[in-house]
């Protein structure tokens, strides 16, 4: 291994970023570099390290054991250092062209991001955002590496080296058409139970704790579909008799370009308490405190 000094420390960012992608067209795009020189550069990676450090497969670049053990700290090292450039360079929002990567569910897209783009398009447009899935048990990761910026939702088991701010809580409602039956009159649980229901197995989320409940009130004994995530939920409903338990932003945020309505429906259910989500690293970024004030003024509900 070469002394430090007479590394290139360029080419950690492009480990960074192939690491992050898991292809070097995108890697490269993010960088603003050529695809070959994004190859070349992961040629000297490998050299310096004797090891192949990403592998190409059907599914991308797959990092190698050793890259592994590699990118977390490299990750927190360029993430230091961007943090220092940040404090030293402030960060003004009218020109910056900082990347922000927030971490949301699909249901968490369709509420928040509408709103983020048109705010972040009038206070700041040179700023691209970036929406990723981040499933919980690697939540904290990638907020302490910087690969995300912030995390919206109402995530659960948070580890306590992130801090968090609560921007509002929410019920679950029973979504369905409108000109539906159970939008007629009083809905008593028999015959709640006895219309078709559509299932969410979001696994790994808040939902899960719902399904269960679901489950034991027998409202899964109706069900006349499952689908693994709520994107394709709207006009599923919109089309059909099914009825579906959604968080109720997302019934409101569904109710007019689908037709659909919604009730409180005859079964007592957790609410859901949605916030944002950074690491403690990066409590005093500019541009992370910028972002966590944005959504702030968007979204928080007192």
């Amino acid at each position: 291994m070469k002394p430090l000094a007479e590394f290139d420390l360029n080419l950690l960012a492009v480990f960074q970023e192939v690491y992050r992608e898991r292809q070097i067209s995108r890697a490269a795009a993010r960088l603003g570099l050529t695809q070959s020189a994004v190859s070349n550069a992961l040629a000297r990676l490998r050299r310096t390290f004797g090891d192949e450090l990403f592998v190409r497969t059907a599914a991308g670049m797959q990092p190698t054991p050793l890259a592994q053990q590699m990118a977390e700290p490299i990750g927190a090292a360029l993430a230091q250092v961007a943090l220092a450039l940040s404090q030293r360079g402030g960060f003004d929002p009218a020109t910056s062209t900082r990347r922000f990567t927030l971490a949301m569910t699909d249901v968490g897209e369709v509420h928040f991001m509408p709103a983020l783009i048109e705010r972040c398009g009038a206070l700041a447009p040179g700023v691209r955002l970036r929406v990723q899935r981040t499933p919980g048990p690697g939540l904290r990761d990638e907020l302490e590496t910087g690969r995300v910026d912030l995390a919206v939702g109402a995530f659960e088991d948070v580890p306590h080296a992130l801090h968090h701010r609560p921007l509002f809580r929410q019920p679950f409602v029973a979504m369905f058409r409108r000109g539906h039956p159970l939008g007629q009159g009083p809905v008593d649980l028999p015959r709640f139970l006895a219309a078709p229901h559509l299932i969410v197995d979001a696994a790994g989320s808040p939902y899960d704790r719902v399904a269960g409940l679901l489950d034991k009130a027998g409202v899964t004994d109706g069900a006349r579909c499952r689908v693994p995530h709520f994107t394709a939920v709207p006009y599923i409903v919109a089309t059909s008799d099914l009825v579906v338990i959604v968080p109720q932003k997302l019934a409101e945020s569904a109710a007019g370009p689908f037709g659909l309505t919604w009730i409180v429906p005859p079964l007592v259910l957790p609410t859901l308490q949605t916030r944002m989500f950074w690491h403690r690293r990066f409590h005093h970024d500019p541009g992370v405190q910028w972002l966590r004030g944005v959504v702030a003024d968007a979204f928080l509900e007192e």
